[in-house]
């Protein structure tokens, strides 16, 4: 029951190869296979004096912690911390490639590292983030949600600016997105009976309608129906007491209405460990929780803790996945 996991990168120009390659020092769970550039990689390797032994499918692994790698080169060689658009669509394959491999079996769940937006768009390829582009390649609606030891956190929005959250909180979308999270909690971190709490949008929860009308109109009539159908949800919470130590023992997870509501919350608790997960796809994806650092490429500083956090998630997430 070793799961496989596919290993991206991501910007070829941050930290993310030398997150593999500190990756590669240790003997993982899972067996790890990258899709990336062998010779970006190697040098990442080579700045940071630490050996790396990739091989083929198929080849003899070196050792324990030799990484089967399945090449797709960069057309374009980077410098440390210089992101170069012409290498959009090999950065975009790596991650499409892997996601591939995920629906037809070859692997068993992807672990992404950072990707540089403004690159990709410069480069000629409309990039809004990975979560959207690995639900539109499986073709299913998913939700982003964050964890680390102390919570897990899932957004009913995500990147939106403040003026626009209100209106993209409709009873279909909101409940949309708790079925997913009550479904992905049950199916792949085997939770029998999740409890999830739903945050309010305003403050004090609106209280009575007093500081908002969306509890009323929107968020408890959704909740109510659900309730129906066995979800349990608590809610709607008000914010700024949802995440007191007493409170959130009981829940399995909380879902926030907007970016910033829950996420500073979940980072202050525990940044380095946490990760980035994208709930509904038909395979465990998890992410890396920062970006591509590109002022720490090639300085030997960055930290691969969360990376080392994404990978043993996703260990977990793939083998619970092969059980059941």
């Amino acid at each position: 029951m070793r799961p496989r996991l596919a290993l991206i990168p991501g910007e070829p120009a941050g930290i993310g190869p030398e997150l593999v390659v500190h990756a590669a020092q240790h003997a993982w769970v899972a067996e790890l296979v990258v899709f990336g550039d062998p010779a970006i990689l190697q040098r990442a390797a080579s700045a940071l004096g630490l050996p790396l032994h990739l091989h083929r499918r198929g080849e003899q692994p070196r050792d324990a912690r030799s990484l089967e790698c399945i090449a797709i080169p960069h057309p374009v060689d980077v410098v440390f911390g210089t992101p170069e658009p012409a290498n959009a669509a090999s950065v975009i394959a790596t991650l499409t490639r892997a996601a591939q491999a995920c629906l037809e079996g070859e692997v068993d769940g992807m672990v992404t590292g950072p990707v540089h937006k403004a690159a990709i768009n410069a480069g000629g390829i409309p990039y809004t983030g990975t979560t959207g582009l690995l639900a539109a390649h499986a073709g299913c609606e998913v939700v982003m949600m964050l964890a680390n030891p102390a919570m897990r956190v899932a957004l009913q929005t995500v990147h939106l600016p403040l003026r626009e959250v209100a209106d993209r909180i409709t009873p279909d979308a909101l409940a949309r997105t708790l079925r997913i999270v009550e479904a992905a909690l049950r199916n792949q971190f085997g939770i029998a009976a999740p409890t999830i709490a739903v945050l309010g949008l305003n403050p004090h929860a609106g209280e009575d309608g007093h500081l908002g009308r969306e509890e009323l109109d929107i968020i408890i009539p959704t909740l109510e129906r659900l309730r129906l159908d066995g979800l349990q949800l608590v809610g709607p919470l008000p914010a700024d007491t949802a995440f007191l130590p007493d409170k959130l023992c009981a829940f399995d997870a909380v879902l926030a209405m907007y970016h910033d509501q829950g996420l500073p919350v979940l980072k202050h608790a525990d940044f380095a460990n946490a990760v980035n997960l994208t709930l509904g796809l038909p395979y465990p994806r998890v992410a890396v929780d920062h970006g591509t650092a590109l002022d720490l490429a090639g300085t030997c500083k960055a930290d691969p803790s969360s990376l080392f956090a994404a990978i043993r998630c996703c260990t977990q997430l793939a083998t619970h996945r092969l059980r059941t």
